[in-house]
């Protein structure tokens, strides 16, 4: 993805914060083969609503199939880093219960209600959202929600690869990777990234 693109993501959301907003779009989403029993088939999008355009990674069929929607900026939350912003808003997507008709289709969710992001460490490496709940805390499945779903976003993975997360403690973060074997089989706990090191800060002048 392009600087410019992940740009024009993240004046979008500080434009939504200052109480600017867009009008959805239906998008028709490609689940790919439907499994046995359940069609997977992604309801349209409702006009009128405020939001970013995000794909969110629900559970069907035993796998994450990606669907898009239009994601509130969250409510009443002061006013900081776009980036930030975006990931408390996907985790908040990825909680909220899907509808009636994503749940006919087979749609479920194993993100817990309460997970949020929390405060940046001083030294972590510049990409790194930390999270209320240690990730290798939460249960397989929502893991590999929350993983390929922020690595899916645009303003929050600058571009192909791993997403770095870490807890509300002092751990360093680690990598993890949204793998077609993740999205096959999410239940699987996704390989545990190595540790990422902390950004070193630089030496006062003068020593």
């Amino acid at each position: 993805m392009t600087r410019t693109r992940r740009a024009a993501v993240l004046l979008l959301v500080s434009g939504l914060v200052s109480g600017c907003g867009i009008r959805a779009t239906t998008v028709p989403v490609d689940v790919g083969p439907a499994p046995s029993r359940v069609s997977c088939d992604t309801p349209e999008l409702k006009t009128g609503v405020q939001g970013f355009r995000a794909t969110v990674e629900l559970v069907c069929g035993s796998q994450l199939v990606g669907v898009e929607r239009v994601v509130p900026v969250p409510e009443k939350k002061p006013v900081r880093d776009p980036v930030v912003l975006v990931a408390e808003a996907l985790l908040e997507a990825l909680e909220r219960e899907p509808s009636a008709e994503e749940r006919d289709a087979g749609f479920t969710t194993s993100v817990p209600d309460g997970l949020t992001v929390a405060p940046a460490r001083q030294g972590d490496p510049a990409g790194t959202i930390r999270l209320s709940r240690k990730p290798e805390d939460l249960p397989p499945v929502a893991l590999s929600q929350v993983v390929c779903t922020l690595a899916g976003s645009e303003a929050v993975s600058a571009g192909p690869g791993p997403v770095v997360l870490g807890g509300p403690d002092a751990d360093p973060p680690r990598a993890w990777e949204c793998t077609e074997a993740v999205r096959s089989r999410p239940e699987s706990v996704p390989t545990l990234g190595e540790l990422v090191r902390p950004t070193a800060s630089p030496s006062p002048s003068g020593s």
